[in-house]
């Protein structure tokens, strides 16, 4: 990594150099102003703050634009817009040649097999990204471990990720259960709109945390996408220095530990053994060569599915706790009609009530006005005609009522 830091980071320049650097940027920036062209203003203006965290745990902030990170990590532009602050994305991860390239909520990274390149901020994701990972790396410098560089940087930012995820869930959870308790045994306008809002932010959580299982489901399934986020060994096959590789040379050319020191050895062939005997064995190590290569490959494959496969169970989880919080809004919004269909067929039984009454008392009115015109009449000569007519409407009344279903 020393040539390309070189290439990457520029307080690595001599001060005479930065200085003429210097003098240089604002003769131009000047120039500029002056001939109005916008492009050099647009090109100053594309640079931001990075941290760089090394495989030692040192970190660094560095003010790089978006054409130097993509030469130094060989990224597309369309990868960088990934991470972009100005843009909201879901949740990504991206195997590409020399890096991985990270959109985990406010963990925005580059991963390549020798640092990571994280997008300053002052979030609390990414300061505690920033510090525990150096806080790793320092701690297992002197102590083996099966994972490369890389696997431990995405192990963290997906730790980091579903810790935070999971915290959101739990305040989520202690916010909404006693609104819905609340909700349940009084309804009224401020508790359904504060159900309402919750609601909403439940909905924006769920879909937040289905991209991430979404995403880690999507690499455990497909083997290209887990083989090409290797970077450490794709960076010693690149090197020409593969660990079957490796392993073979050291086989082969250990010195005295292969050849016998009792076979016969020719002067002419002493000068130039070496050559010779891996001439010899060319046509025999590049015949298993390839099944060793893809072993190791499988290895590899394995390793970091289990890695993902741990954080996908996480994860999981607390995508189930959502759905469980959901089903409890329902069952309390099915309560609620429950509730409310009761009390509308208590509504519609009284409206039935009051109709009855009011026909009834209509009913004696009309027989009121009909007795009480001053008109000849011949029912009014028999005295118990008057009983007859009060039987008669009493009858009618109790018909109506008896169609009146009882409360």
């Amino acid at each position: 990594m020393g040539e390309s830091q070189g290439d990457l980071l520029p307080t690595d320049v001599p001060e005479s150099t930065s200085s003429n650097i210097a003098k240089r940027f604002n003769s131009s920036a000047h120039a500029s102003r002056g001939s109005g062209i916008p492009g050099v203003k647009k090109r100053g203006l594309s640079s931001r703050s990075w941290i760089k965290i090394d495989q030692d745990g040192n970190s660094k902030v560095l003010e790089l634009d978006k054409a130097r990170i993509m030469r130094h990590c060989s990224l597309p532009s369309r990868d960088l817009r990934l991470l972009d602050p100005l843009f909201i994305y879901p949740s990504t991860i991206l195997g590409r040649e020399k890096a991985i390239v990270v959109n985990l909520e406010q963990i925005r990274c580059i991963i390549t097999a020798e640092e990571v390149i994280l997008m300053n901020s002052l979030d609390r994701n990414v300061v505690q990204y920033n510090s525990e990972l150096c806080k790793r790396l320092q701690a297992k410098k002197d102590q083996a471990d099966d994972l490369p560089f890389e696997f431990r940087a995405l192990e963290l930012a997906l730790e980091l990720t579903c810790m935070s995820l999971d915290v959101k869930v739990r305040e989520l959870e202690m916010e909404i259960y006693p609104v819905l308790d609340e909700l349940a045994s009084s309804i009224n306008t401020l508790n359904l709109e504060r159900v309402r809002r919750l609601k909403g932010q439940l909905l924006t959580l769920t879909q937040r945390v289905q991209k991430v299982r979404d995403e880690l489901e999507h690499l455990m399934d497909d083997d290209g996408d887990m083989a090409e986020m290797h970077l450490t060994e794709k960076k010693l096959r690149s090197e020409g220095n593969t660990p079957t590789e490796l392993n073979a040379q050291n086989e082969i050319f250990s010195g005295t530990g292969v050849v016998s020191k009792s076979a016969p050895v020719s002067p002419i062939a002493s000068t130039n053994g070496a050559p010779r005997l891996q001439r010899a064995f060319s046509s025999i190590v590049p015949s298993k060569q390839g099944s060793l290569i893809s072993s190791h490959d499988g290895e590899n494959i394995e390793q970091l599915e289990m890695l993902l496969e741990a954080y996908f169970v996480v994860i999981d989880h607390t995508l189930s706790k959502l759905l469980s919080l959901k089903e409890y809004i329902d069952d309390t919004e099915d309560l609620i009609n429950i509730k409310l269909g009761n009390v509308q067929n208590h509504l519609i039984q009284f409206e039935l009530l009051l109709t009855a009454a009011t026909f009834v008392a209509t009913l004696f009115a009309a027989v009121t006005g009909v007795f009480g015109m001053n008109l000849q009449a011949s029912i009014f000569d028999y005295p118990s005609a008057f009983t007859w007519v009060l039987v008669i409407t009493d009858r009618m009344v109790g018909l109506v009522t008896q169609t009146i279903p009882a409360n």
